[in-house]
């Protein structure tokens, strides 16, 4: 069988390539533009980058979704987990389908929808109890909603493969099942839950319909700076911070994978 690949297939997967990340290669070197205007090309410079680095708005806001993302992908694997287990572990119990339901509904329903029910769901409450008022909070509440379904699911998926037997002599040999739980099951289902976070993390931090209906003053989020900023015309100043997002994401997304491939190879080199 011949493994070499066409070249319709390989014309193909570089016009792929180029659609995909052509852009994003245009935008970081456009990041280093001495002209103010972004179509114009007038040299090489890195001083949008200290203008960047004096913008107080688009640093709080970039700070507050940071802060936003990190608390909210951090409930959404906390909850995540616990409803993975459940739906694994426990095949039947009251309520199992209207769980799976609710864990469902995120993922399908659109983004706009999902925010008009929450505002309503925050201003209903607030009105009741007092709380939340809108701003960080009702944030961090909306971006859990969505966030524990995607998490649910990564999670769920490596549960479906996982050798429960590993628990049971555990327990057999004395362990606690909090203790089996705490020093067996999460070890081996570590790169789940790392990928789990890192993807809530990322659907946090790059959200904007959800986060533009829940918010309130003082609450701006770096996707709403951005998207306010980028209606008035491309500034040097985004291209600038766009960079900085996407060496950031790529250098995690680099470190997550090499922890993952270090941690399967020494699993499997335990299995010989």
């Amino acid at each position: 069988m011949n493994k070499r690949l066409s070249l319709p297939l390989i014309t193909l997967l570089v016009f792929g390539y180029a659609f995909l990340y052509g852009p994003i290669a245009s935008l970081i070197i456009y990041s280093f533009n001495e002209s103010k205007l972004v179509t114009v090309w007038g040299g090489w410079s890195t001083k949008w980058y200290g203008a960047l680095l004096e913008n107080q708005q688009i640093l709080d806001a970039a700070w507050l979704s940071i802060k936003i993302a990190t608390v909210s992908a951090t409930f959404a694997v906390i909850i995540g987990t616990l409803a993975a287990l459940a739906l694994v572990k426990f095949k039947r119990f009251r309520g199992r389908g209207s769980l799976s339901l609710m864990l469902a509904a995120p993922l399908v329903m659109p983004e706009v929808i999902l925010g008009l029910s929450l505002l309503l769901l925050f201003v209903s409450m607030e009105e009741l109890l007092g709380w939340p008022a809108r701003g960080q909070t009702t944030i961090i509440l909306a971006h859990m909603t969505f966030a524990i379904a995607y998490v649910t699911v990564v999670i769920r998926s490596r549960l479906a493969h996982f050798d429960f037997s590993l628990e049971e002599a555990a327990m057999d040999l004395g362990a606690h099942p909090v203790k089996t739980f705490f020093w067996i099951t999460l070890p081996l289902i570590a790169p789940a839950l790392v990928a789990g976070w890192l993807l809530a993390f990322t659907l946090s931090l790059d959200d904007l319909v959800v986060a533009s209906f829940v918010s309130g003053p003082g609450a701006t989020t770096l996707p709403m700076v951005v998207y306010s900023s980028v209606r008035l015309g491309v500034s040097p100043e985004i291209n600038a911070l766009a960079t900085i997002i996407v060496g950031l994401v790529s250098l995690a997304v680099l470190i997550a994978g090499l922890v993952m491939y270090r941690q399967e190879k020494q699993r499997l080199r335990e299995m010989n």
